[in-house]
């Protein structure tokens, strides 16, 4: 997969970034891979496109099950309302940034699952969060609820890697839903992950991807 270069944007000019979100095919997160122990599966997709300077990757989610109690960044936000994506660049290790509904984020690099570095507090603001419900906490929500969210990268924000832009960069990710605390919890991937229970922090089922270089 390729993912496109759209240069020039302002990346305070929010109508000039939907614009350019419109012009990008949505991809589904889709794939149920536990579905007799997690049949649930909302309707999830996102759009990614770069700029050079950042990375934009909208989400959008619709479920019936919605919860947001996190409070803080690098808490504990896979329990919430939670879209997932991850991205490693070499053998070196993986980045995974994982955010609620309401904004939280956790950012962590690890090699595996069980040794995670978690960024810092000025990389973690350095990403930008825009969010369509408001910031602040609520417990689980039923009904027809329908949010997103929209990050935006800076290359910095890959804290183990000395980066300056996202252009011709070559890479391998996948993307995710979750909600491990809600009444109907779910693992959903954009890629399958061929595991016995869910696990994304799984780099060998992550897709090849390349960032489109300056034309």
């Amino acid at each position: 997969m390729e993912i496109r270069r759209i240069p020039g944007i302002n990346p305070d000019d929010m109508q000039a970034v939907d614009q350019a979100f419109d012009g990008i095919e949505a991809q589904p997160i889709g794939c149920c891979n536990w579905p007799e122990q997690y049949p649930y599966t909302p309707k999830v997709s996102f759009r990614i496109f770069h700029t050079g300077d950042l990375l934009w990757l909208r989400f959008d989610v619709e479920e019936r099950y919605t919860a947001a109690r996190v409070t803080e960044d690098n808490g504990q936000v896979w329990t919430d309302s939670c879209v997932e994506f991850f991205l490693e660049l070499d053998d070196r290790g993986y980045y995974n940034f994982e955010t609620t509904c309401i904004g939280r984020m956790l950012l962590g690099f690890r090699k595996t699952h069980a040794d995670a570095v978690h960024a810092d507090a000025r990389v973690l603001a350095s990403v930008r969060r825009i969010t369509t419900l408001p910031a602040e906490p609520f417990a689980e929500r039923e009904g027809d609820n329908r949010w997103s969210v929209t990050l935006a990268i800076p290359p910095q924000a890959l804290f183990r890697h000395d980066l300056k832009t996202w252009n011709g960069l070559e890479a391998r990710m996948n993307l995710y839903k979750c909600g491990d605390n809600l009444s109907h919890p779910h693992f959903l991937s954009w890629r399958p992950i061929a595991t016995e229970k869910p696990d994304f922090h799984r780099p060998e089922f992550f897709e090849r991807v390349k960032f489109q270089d300056i034309l």
